[in-house]
């Protein structure tokens, strides 16, 4: 492989036991077969310069890499190395926690009848409101870190815990600050002070939508009973789109009420959740270049079945992998337990796994030619394992296996 231009810092990570990552020839989103093909490289090192990677290979081949000048070098001895995990579903963006609610749903409570009489969603709203642009960045600084050491060195971060004009755009220039790529979730539930939807809707994309196209990236709406239907969220999305944001939508969590027809229709990026999606809508995903994330953590959290994950790959959807990092249903930064639980819940191999939360979550954020892969001219992210064999990222369940993180050329965290 080919070194990258003189100059700038650089580290060298030599000695690596292992290091994976999915072939550099093949295209993103990964389906089918691909998905598994994963590269693995016996004895290697990675050289970083300038933030970039700039030569991968195995140890023998170090020798024709000049290295003049200075290079930090690092022992990767014992150590797999894998791509910066990147995390693309994310509720960073609050205050306060529902560890009481939690108390009360593992007393029997659904999350339903919690929402409905003015916890879940609601409750981090308030709580949020409650604090200040400054508290609420502090937070999500806070998140973001238990991220980074957990391995994930991209993340996602929604709004959705103000759901009024000041609060959404601070939660979106939060997680900005914090080195996230937000998203506005506008449409996460309805807020007390409107009657219906409809009239809350008028509101956000006349009032909100203006301000929140110039921070975000993409756009989110839940399509659930209780939240926004699907004529509602058609309307939402178009105007986001209209505005230039990419779409994505949370469906098919408790519910088939037509999201992925909807996201089919609109070419939204992706579809998360789907616990509820039958054949005939995994079919169809199938179909589409819409991606279909999946959070086995939040179903597991919630005590909810899992998605349909083996039936979505085996008919060549691209499949995503995230923690849904939230206060109420998926209190996990961890992508490590996701691809754990991917494994032992969801029946993906470790490679779909790995390939899931690398390459292909990095295309749901429009970055897979910066992200997701250990590739020259690629950043320079990646994560080294506390283990001689990379699969210990699955297997490893719950595992404090991280032992270093390494982003845009530079230790970011080490145990």
């Amino acid at each position: 492989m080919s070194d990258g231009s003189a100059g700038g810092p650089r580290l060298l990570v030599r000695d690596l036991a292992q290091l994976v990552t999915a072939p550099v020839a093949a295209g993103a989103p990964l389906r089918g077969s691909a998905l598994r093909e994963l590269e693995v490289v016996e004895n290697a090192f990675v050289l970083c310069e300038s933030g970039a990677l700039a030569a991968v290979g195995s140890m023998r081949e170090l020798a024709s890499h000049a290295l003049d000048g200075d290079v930090e070098e690092l022992d990767g001895s014992g150590l797999c190395a894998i791509p910066g995990l990147v995390d693309c579903h994310t509720h960073p963006a609050f205050l306060g926690d529902r560890v009481e609610e939690f108390s009360l749903r593992a007393g029997g409570a659904s999350y339903e009848e919690l929402h409905a009489a003015g916890g879940g969603i609601l409750s981090t709203v308030r709580a949020t409101r409650a604090g200040g642009a400054e508290e609420l960045a502090a937070a999500v600084r806070r998140h973001a870190d238990w991220m980074l050491r957990a391995g994930t060195t991209t993340f996602e971060g929604k709004s959705g815990y103000g759901l009024d004009h000041d609060t959404e755009l601070a939660s979106l220039e939060a997680v900005a600050a914090a080195g996230g790529v937000p998203t506005w979730l506008g449409a996460h539930s309805v807020p007390p002070e409107f009657d219906d939807a409809d009239a809350y809707l008028d509101f956000a994309l006349a009032e909100v939508l203006p301000g929140a196209a110039k921070l975000a990236e993409a756009a989110d709406v839940f399509v659930e009973e209780g939240a926004f239907s699907v004529e509602q969220a058609r309307r939402y999305l178009t105007a986001c789109r209209e505005a230039s944001l990419a779409l994505r939508l949370h469906g098919d969590q408790f519910n088939e009420l037509g999201a992925v027809e909807l996201a089919i229709e609109l070419g939204a990026r992706s579809i998360d959740h789907l616990e509820a999606t039958g054949e005939s809508g995994a079919r169809a995903l199938a179909a589409s270049d819409v991606t279909a994330v999946l959070l086995p953590a939040s179903a597991l959290f919630l005590d909810r079945s899992m998605p349909p994950a083996r039936v979505l790959a085996d008919a060549g959807a691209a499949i995503v992998l995230a923690t849904d990092f939230n206060p109420g249903s998926a209190f996990c930064e961890s992508l490590p337990l996701a691809c754990s639980l991917a494994c032992t819940q969801l029946h993906l191999s470790p490679a779909e796994a790995l390939a899931a939360c690398t390459v292909n979550a990095a295309h749901v954020l429009g970055l897979a030619e910066r992200r997701g892969r250990i590739a020259v001219g690629q950043d320079a992210d990646l994560v080294l394992l506390d283990a001689t064999d990379w699969r210990h990222l699955a297997y490893h369940l719950g595992g404090d296996l991280i032992a270093t993180v390494i982003r845009r050329g530079a230790v970011a965290w080490a145990a």
